[in-house]
């Protein structure tokens, strides 16, 4: 089961570093943000939140999932550090770029507030996660860590979400993107607050 974790995580993970590889080297005019170009005209400091964002959390990604595998295998100092990588990203970085990008998500107010709504509960998790773990109490600090982790695995689940809609209903791309906005990241949270329950995590 593990070995099909790690196997299945690292193709995804592949999956998403080639899709920031596409925004190196700066260029406004290539994939997602040809879409975007309104944004991108109008308001100066929208690539810095799309880059912030998409460069950091390539990272964040990566160094969750080794903190939570490291965890594992007992390495307790390269999970540790690997945790504080994590946190310090999310924190700074990826879910307040993250929640700025909400407000120009496409597909409507809908889709707006889903990206909102998930950039908050991002940082609001691993803030929390942080202060558990200053406070030593572990098995708290787990369980809101993989809350985070949660919201973190959104970058996949929404795009996975994306291509199976797609191929089954051929919707209209706004509807799309109404849809995966919240589809990305609530089954996500809701198996993780099932876990937790059953003490599973």
């Amino acid at each position: 089961m593990r070995t099909f974790l790690i196997v299945g995580f690292g193709y995804f993970f592949w999956l998403m570093l080639k899709i920031t590889l596409e925004y190196i080297p700066f260029n406004p005019e290539v994939s997602f943000l040809m879409i975007k170009q309104t944004e991108v005209v109008d308001r100066p400091e929208y690539l810095t939140f799309f880059y912030t964002h998409v460069y950091t959390s390539i990272f964040v990604l990566l160094s969750g999932f080794l903190a939570i595998l490291r965890q594992n295998f007992g390495l307790k100092n390269l999970h540790r550090n690997m945790g504080k990588v994590y946190i310090f990203l999310i924190l700074i970085f990826a879910a307040p770029s993250g929640i700025y990008m909400g407000l120009f998500a496409n597909g409507g107010f809908l889709s707006k507030i889903s990206f909102v709504i998930l950039g908050f509960l991002w940082w609001f998790s691993t803030f929390r996660a942080y202060q558990l773990a200053r406070q030593k109490k572990f098995k708290e600090h787990k369980q809101w860590m993989w809350r985070s982790f949660a919201f973190t695995l959104s970058a996949i689940t929404l795009r996975m979400w994306k291509v199976i809609i797609v191929y089954l209903f051929h919707p209209n791309p706004m509807d799309v993107y109404q849809i995966i906005a919240w589809l990305g990241w609530i089954p996500n949270i809701l198996i993780i607050e099932y876990l937790i329950t059953k003490k599973h995590i």
